[in-house]
């Protein structure tokens, strides 16, 4: 049995979405986002505390990018995965990475927006400087996506995969501090992977929230002379 421990709009939304998209079986444990990540026993889960962690036939995992190569070697080879040899497996890798740098910006806009506790702690300055640093990162998945190919409507040439998994939960979580309107690929194929049935079973169903608004607006910066 697969067992994916979980926080809603959390990174481990990537794995949880490549589950549902690979159907096997598989169960979740849902966690708060708070200190309990750093109890002994989800430490031994997961070392630096955080989601999300696999335990697979006694074997366990702590790396969301690990995992998406992992279950594609050992579940879906062709479909969500491209193996060493295909046409597509340097993008594909090219790809899977890349998630990261679109999820690192929204990590700290994270912090940024949310996790500080106290408005000293903000700083308008990082708000706007990680905003345009995501609109940087759109512009490279636009520019992908608008290379004439036919039949571009995804990451890969070859459709569909796990990539367009992790860079579209990535763009999710980055919508909420930088919006993809002035990128018209970028915002058809969102479109596309975010209407199917796999991402929407990964959305908070009335679990606890990280982000209780759709949209954070950068904090306008202090006039010049100000305090």
């Amino acid at each position: 049995m697969i067992t994916l421990h979980h926080v809603p709009q959390s990174r481990s939304m990537r794995v949880l979405w490549l589950l549902h998209e690979l159907e096997v079986p598989f169960q979740v444990v849902i966690h708060p986002f708070d200190k309990s990540l750093r109890s002994p026993e989800f430490l031994s889960l997961s070392p630096a505390g955080r989601v999300p962690a696999l335990e697979i036939e006694g074997e366990r995992m702590f790396e969301s990018g690990a995992m998406i190569e992992y279950l594609c070697e050992r579940f879906s080879e062709e479909r969500m995965g491209r193996m060493p040899g295909t046409p597509d497996r340097m993008a594909w890798l090219t790809w899977l990475h890349f998630a990261e740098t679109v999820s690192a910006h929204a990590a700290t806009l994270t912090q940024q927006h949310i996790m500080l506790y106290d408005d000293k702690m903000r700083s308008p300055y990082v708000m706007k400087l990680e905003a345009a640093r995501l609109a940087k990162c759109y512009e490279a998945i636009e520019a992908r996506l608008s290379t004439p190919i036919e039949n571009r409507d995804y990451l890969l040439t070859s459709g569909f995969s796990a990539v367009d998994i992790a860079v579209g939960q990535a763009v999710y979580i980055g919508k909420h501090f930088a919006k993809i309107d002035a990128f018209p690929e970028l915002s058809a194929w969102y479109e596309r992977i975010s209407g199917r049935e796999s991402f929407q079973a990964s959305l908070p169903q009335g679990e606890q929230r990280v982000y209780e608004q759709e949209f954070y607006p950068a904090w306008p910066l202090p006039k010049e002379g100000n305090a």
